[in-house]
């Protein structure tokens, strides 16, 4: 039995604030959400809908009264049989373009993305051709990022479309003969509001290399909206059945209906198929299991809508929000940071901006990510980690480290080398005492420290007393080693 809560009078009855705030929680809990959205969701950007009394249908029969069409006729598959028809469609569709492009995403698209970014949207589905979840930051079925160029079965990526797009976009335009595609240009809507179709450019070039070698010319197709008509197949119709049939097998834990009338065919029997799925992951109160229990906030289908939905949708659809969509997506996103403000903390790491290592520098929050080739060639995001240099810690070896830091890299630093950052500087010294312990040649090699200082220099380390001093006892020991040379 479908509970219908309004959203305006939420305030004064207890039961209905209730309800709303336990809803909100579920989907803060809930990690496996499937949306599914009409023309309703847009309606607040300035765009209109199709069946209300100020909707896109009504607006045809005040621009066109001498045209017998309805407004279901004006997305028909079979209005091309009619020159007139079609003229009317194109002109429609470039007006209704228009508007579109001047539209901004609303609080209900932004939604979309926010459940996307916090890893809790299974997929989106619309029945929209706007494109505007493109703009909110959902990669849609009919974006060039999913295309899979070649032959071959699949179209598309499944895994990187966020957003289904059950009619097709406004935003490209197809050829009826090649089904070439192309995004719509300026020059494309221009021939649209004149109620004529632009010519292919693939079925151009290919006709002109066929006359080219003296062959039969084909005939050229004429571009079209990229979008789905009734009584149409869908382009992607395979593609979009195999993400449905993969989102079915993810067990999804809530379904969320927003800005429709489910009144397409095809559309019904999508939403059935997922609340079925989603009733079978909600807690059985006979069931004794503690995991089933300990998921209370999920299994439920939300219908957020003016209108309230069908009497055959009573055992289907758990709760019917009457309202508009907008109000009650801001009052999912402030339930949510009130019950889970953990949700919302973000955790960043703090380097030196600009390369400066002084505390007295700003910081900034960085992720070191380092793109590397796998086998396949393809680039992919690759976090390394900072190894640690070996003998870092280790005391000095070499009189070279006795010295300060200044007369050791100047004499390495004579040529045209730049002087060395402290960083590097520690890391060749290091590489230094490695050196120094290896093979006896190398050990040899080092250990002559002829000219290193001179004589003057010297005298920085060690007194002149002390100099003379072991002078006089080396003029001694051969004194002694000649006398015993003598008597033998």
């Amino acid at each position: 039995m479908t509970i219908t809560l309004k959203l305006n009078s939420a305030a004064g009855d207890a039961f209905a604030r209730r309800s709303l705030s336990d809803i909100s929680l579920s989907v803060a809990k809930c990690k496996r959400i499937v949306v599914v959205t009409g023309a309703g969701i847009s309606c607040s950007c300035g765009i209109p809908d199709f069946r209300s009394s100020d909707g896109l249908y009504a607006l045809v029969k005040q621009q066109y009264p001498d045209v017998v069409l309805k407004g279901r006729d004006l997305f028909d598959a079979s209005l091309f049989r009619d020159a007139t028809s079609t003229a009317v469609f194109y002109t429609f569709i470039s007006q209704l373009k228009q508007s579109i492009d001047s539209a901004t995403p609303t609080p209900t698209h932004r939604f979309l993305k926010t459940l996307d970014s916090k890893k809790k949207l299974l997929r989106s589905y619309t029945q929209n051709i706007d494109g505007l979840e493109a703009r909110a930051g959902l990669i849609g079925s009919s974006s060039q990022e999913v295309k899979i160029g070649g032959k071959g079965g699949s179209k598309i990526k499944a895994k990187d479309v966020r957003n289904v797009q059950l009619h097709g976009d406004i935003h490209r335009v197809r050829c009826v003969s090649c089904s070439a595609e192309y995004p719509c240009t300026h020059d494309h809507m221009r021939m649209f509001d004149q109620g004529s179709p632009p010519d292919c450019p693939e079925c151009l070039s290919r006709s002109e290399a066929r006359l080219a070698r003296s062959a039969r010319p084909i005939k050229v197709g004429t571009l079209r909206p990229a979008i789905v008509l009734y009584d149409e197949p869908h382009p992607l119709g395979d593609d979009i059945g195999s993400i449905q049939s993969m989102d079915l097998g993810r067990k999804p834990d809530m379904l969320i209906i927003m800005g429709t009338s489910l009144k397409v065919h095809g559309l019904k029997k999508l939403v059935k198929e997922f609340a079925r799925a989603v009733h079978a992951s909600a807690p059985s109160p006979s069931s004794s299991t503690s995991k089933v229990k300990s998921k209370p906030w999920a299994g439920k289908v939300i219908f957020v809508n003016r209108t309230p939905p069908g009497t055959e949708w009573s055992d289907i659809i758990d709760y019917h929000v009457a309202g508009e969509t907008d109000p009650w997506v801001t009052k999912v996103i402030e339930d949510w940071r009130k019950y889970r403000p953990a949700d919302w903390e973000i955790q960043q790491t703090l380097v030196a901006a600009d390369g400066d290592v002084s505390m007295s520098g700003g910081f900034k929050a960085v992720k070191e990510i380092v793109p590397s080739a796998n086998k396949n060639g393809k680039g992919k995001a690759d976090v390394r980690k900072k190894k640690p240099l070996r003998n870092e810690n280790r005391p000095p070896t070499s009189l070279n480290m006795l010295l300060s830091p200044d007369i050791v890299f100047t004499k390495i630093s004579r040529g045209a080398i730049p002087p060395l950052s402290p960083s590097k500087r520690r890391r060749a010294v290091s590489q230094t005492s490695i050196d120094m312990e290896g093979s006896p040649s190398k050990k040899h090699a080092t250990s002559d420290m002829s000219g290193v200082l001179e004589d003057s220099e010297r005298k920085l380390l060690f007194a002149e007393s002390t100099n003379h001093i072991l002078g006089t006892l080396g003029e001694k020991r051969c004194s002694i080693s000649q006398c015993r040379m003598w008597r033998l």
